[in-house]
């Protein structure tokens, strides 16, 4: 069965807000990646929820916090009926205080999505009060949680609630599903911008005390040929109404206006059509800005506050998306408008950067990628998931954007298989272009060695049910033709080792015929990459024994020799030239190295030479 996750969230779409696009974005793509992940919120159901998916009804709101007396008894119900094996608390959230008080809850592993601190407003004395309360609470769920994701490295490092638990926190930046952004619809009369405007300023987001509207308002007023639309609705809606009005001249066309509420296919509309995206947050509660995203989806520069300790100016310099401007500043906001409408070339440059940041840095599937890393961990006892009978191709790669789109082109050409890029720190396009091409890629966090990646992969297929693996260079352009054959040899052996006559020099030749004596193996090549597993192999190559090894070749040969299994190697022919990159051969210590330590671990398992090897010739 598949690993099982129960989030609870704050609301749900059609609820608008970050928080909830990013969690209806998440459980969609882990349910498209085999994780049966449910979903408790606030609000009332409505008719076309789904299973997964349980709304309890809010009486009422204190201090802009979700009141629902019904939370706590349905949370433990959710528990009981799915059975979880990790519990996702998404903060700040008053409800998911509820966890701590169920007995079946403290049974499950948290991990705890910080989505924002709890600001102890200098605006709003109501909250600040209120937090005073929380925090007790919050801090005990933070006490309790295995794990904590916090969206970007500023705002953990200016968290005072998550200072003392740094150890246990992890960077995770959201993610934006660019599979499900709806097509934008055609704008009714009045809702987008005069025809005589000559620069088209939007915001968007809940008409409220932390987002800055006012100073948005009293900089675009003054600008000629300028027009800002801002879409929400909130409680201060009257009060922006009114500022809208003195800020206007006697006579004069407001150059700002309220649009309210939108679907999200006229957000998209207001997105495709405006020149600069605003966002004039000034307060920390503001933790990220998926409306970034959103704005850099459609290839629009950015215009974002220089919040201290948030991480909304630091997802648009990572992207350099656009430009910071000091809060609550009304000179230097005008001043950044005027730059960027005088010069052209400066917002498409923001406009494409951002595009192409969006698209390799904060896609929703590297943020799943991640997660489901950690909860693995959590749950390494996970039963098991069903038997899968078709190929998985594991690619350890580093910086191989030159080869890696062919070589992931031609194993969907000559096999019906699931491509794995597993990449160790690759510092140009090679995990995009992985991607474009239909590959699935890891990115582990630490450097590793190639048998390190390798393994990686193979416990994923272990974990996903895969019954057989073939592993591959990155670098492998004459391997991965010989895909079919190799594939034909499966019956043969738990273990098809290949082998390139060709790629043998002498110094391999003495090498290799050392380790046959030594070994009693009669492999022709010990470090070949080009590798089938079957199911058993695969749970050798995968233990935490095969995870102390520094090489895949003799250790794990070794391994599979202890538990019975059968080891064949298959000559293949060498159809291109190919650079000998084996590290073990790049210099006469390395070598030297290699040798000894191969040797030794030889002799320690020297008890056990049984007959588990052949030979194959390909015809």
């Amino acid at each position: 069965m598949a690993l099982r996750i129960l989030h609870v969230g704050k609301f749900f779409p059609p609820y608008r807000g970050g928080m909830e696009v990013f969690l209806a974005d998440l459980i969609h793509e882990q349910r498209r990646q085999g994780v049966d992940a449910h979903a408790l919120v606030h609000g009332d159901p409505e008719p076309d929820d789904p299973a997964w998916l349980e709304r309890v009804p809010v009486q009422f709101n204190l201090v802009y916090a979700p009141m629902a007396m019904g939370f706590r008894r349905a949370l433990g119900r959710a528990i009981e009926r799915i059975q979880p094996d990790v519990l996702h608390l998404h903060l700040p959230n008053n409800s998911a205080l509820w966890a701590l008080t169920l007995p079946i809850a403290r049974r499950v592993p948290w991990v705890i999505h910080w989505h924002s601190d709890v600001v102890v407003s200098n605006i709003k004395w109501s909250v600040a009060l209120a937090y005073m309360l929380y925090r007790p609470f919050e801090q005990a769920l933070l006490e309790r949680a295995q794990q904590v994701f916090a969206t970007s490295p500023p705002y953990l490092e200016a968290s005072n609630a998550l200072r003392t638990w740094r150890s246990k926190c992890e960077i995770v930046p959201l993610g934006l599903n660019l599979e499900t952004i709806p097509a934008p619809a055609p704008l009714q009369h009045g809702q987008g911008w005069r025809p005589d405007t000559r620069l088209r300023l939007l915001s968007i987001g809940r008409l409220t005390y932390y987002k800055g509207f006012e100073t948005l308002i009293r900089a675009a007023s003054a600008m000629p040929g300028v027009e800002l639309l801002i879409a929400g609705e909130g409680e201060l809606r009257a009060s922006l109404e009114e500022l809208i009005r003195q800020c206007t001249p006697e006579g004069r066309q407001a150059s700002v206006r309220l649009v309210g509420s939108v679907s999200d296919e006229e957000k998209h509309a207001l997105f495709a059509e405006c020149d600069i995206f605003c966002l004039a947050s000034r307060e920390r509660t503001e933790a990220f800005g998926i409306v970034l995203l959103e704005a850099m989806l459609h290839g629009k520069p950015c215009l974002v506050t220089d919040l201290p300790g948030s991480g909304m100016p630091w997802v648009v310099a990572h992207s350099h998306a656009g430009l910071h401007v000091p809060f609550e500043d009304i000179d230097a906001w005008r001043s950044s408008i005027a730059r960027l409408q005088h010069d052209t070339a400066l917002r498409q440059r923001l406009g494409q950067s951002g595009y192409k940041a969006l698209h390799r840095f904060f896609s929703i599937g590297p943020c799943e990628r991640s997660v489901a890393r950690h909860y693995r961990s959590l749950a390494p006892d996970t039963r098991p998931a069903r038997a899968r009978q078709d190929l998985l191709v594991v690619i350890s790669t580093r910086n191989n954007e030159a080869e890696i789109a062919h070589l992931i082109r031609r194993v969907h050409a000559l096999v019906e298989a699931s491509v794995l890029v597993v990449d160790n720190r690759s510092t140009d396009a090679t995990c995009h272009e992985a991607e474009q091409c239909g590959a699935r890629v890891l990115r582990p966090l630490l450097a590793m060695t190639n048998w390190g990646s390798l393994q990686t992969g193979l416990r994923y297929a272990q974990t996903h049910g895969f019954q057989t693996v073939v592993t591959i260079d990155a670098e492998g352009r004459y391997e991965v033709e010989e895909l079919p054959t190799l594939l034909a040899q499966r019956q043969q052996a738990d273990m098809v080792v290949a082998y390139f006559a060709e790629r043998n020099s002498l110094v391999r030749r003495i090498a290799w015929q050392w380790f046959r004596w030594l070994t009693g193996f009669g492999l022709r090549d010990f470090v070949s990459g080009f590798r089938l597993y079957n199911r058993q192999a695969l749970e050798v190559a995968s233990s935490t024994e095969a995870t102390m090894l520094d090489y895949q070749d003799i250790g794990t040969l070794l391994l599979m020799r202890r538990e019975e299994l059968h080891i064949a190697e298959v000559e293949l022919p060498l159809h291109t030239i190919k650079i000998d990159n084996t590290k073990i051969f790049k210099s006469w210590i390395n070598a030297v190295r290699y040798a000894a330590t191969s040797s030794l671990l030889s002799v320690a398992h020297s008890k056990s030479k049984k007959k588990s090897f052949k030979n194959i010739v390909k015809a």
